[in-house]
């Protein structure tokens, strides 16, 4: 029986307003759509909950509005197994994302922080909750101040820190100084680094974090490490019906992976499998696969 791993999240939590399409519109250009959804996600409560699914112990630390959103939010999160003791609810909006999804599986997103933007540090009792685990999970969709704050937090007790650098932007040093492992796409890895190769912006980061994962999307993973370890995993290869949250559902199932204390090449094989199970249904909370059902798409 592996261990149950207790991870803590600090990061966004929006309601996803999601527009399927056949082709996303052009600049200026109006297309008509043909289904409409509202779907519980942010980078950080998708990160939660597919953790959550994934077996993990997860506390959810961040911020939703006063608004029927926010209760719609955090139910969601709760049902999902979830413990939303230190989401804080404030006044004003919820955050918010708006989708489009086409026919390939592609999407855009523009995103409205609403009260993900409160997240500008700590609260008290959250420093406790990070404590407790042994692993946080970080990205950017709330204030960098925050992120830094629960950072250092992380570091000064002893936790693990695996940071999503998403949306992409220019990183502080204090930042990835105190980032364990740094899990980017190949275009936020770009966009750190200014190389177009993922082997190469791999190397860069190397001098600042002590290990990364540059996600290739329907090519996999690329691992690497200051020790000179260098591993590749495929993706399973699969229909794409929405990659919304396919990174998300990525990083919630290697926390728990290696939480477990599994090798990296098994956790790097079990955390695709979760992916690839996601991309093949629609919208973000909603797709994120079941424990058993990563088990039985990884069993030979």
């Amino acid at each position: 029986m592996r261990p149950t791993p207790r991870i803590a999240v600090l990061g966004s939590t929006n309601m996803d307003l999601v527009a399927y399409v056949a082709k996303a519109p052009d600049r200026g250009e109006t297309v008509t759509g043909r289904e409409f959804r509202t779907i519980p996600g942010g980078k950080g409560a998708n990160q939660a909950i597919a953790a959550a699914r994934a077996g993990g112990d997860v506390t959810m630390i961040g911020a939703v509005g006063a608004d029927d959103f926010g209760v719609r939010l955090r139910g969601a999160l709760g049902e999902s197994g979830v413990d939303t003791g230190r989401l804080r609810t404030v006044e004003g909006a919820s955050g918010t994302a708006h989708i489009v999804v086409d026919d390939e599986g592609g999407n855009a997103i523009v995103v409205v922080p609403g009260a993900n933007a409160t997240v500008t540090g700590l609260a008290p009792g959250d420093a406790e909750a990070i404590e407790a685990t042994g692993t946080l999970l970080l990205q950017l969709e709330i204030p960098l101040d925050g992120v830094l704050t629960g950072a250092r937090t992380a570091r000064a007790r002893g936790v693990r820190t695996i940071l999503t650098p998403a949306p992409a932007q220019p990183l502080p040093a204090e930042l990835l100084a105190a980032t364990d492992l740094l899990v980017p796409n190949e275009h936020e890895a770009a966009t750190l680094t200014g190389r177009t190769d993922p082997y190469e912006a791999a190397e860069s980061l190397l001098e600042q974090v002590p290990e990364l994962i540059i996600t290739l999307g329907s090519a996999g993973s690329l691992y690497a490490d200051r020790s000179g370890t260098r591993l590749t995993v495929p993706a399973p290869q699969v229909k794409a019906v929405d990659t919304t949250a396919a990174g998300d559902t990525f990083v919630g199932a290697l926390a728990v992976a290696l939480g477990e204390g599994r090798a990296m090449p098994d956790a790097l094989a079990w955390a695709s499998a979760a992916a690839a199970l996601s991309v093949q249904r629609p919208g973000a909370s909603a797709s994120m696969p079941a424990r058993a059902e990563i088990d039985a798409a990884v069993r030979p």
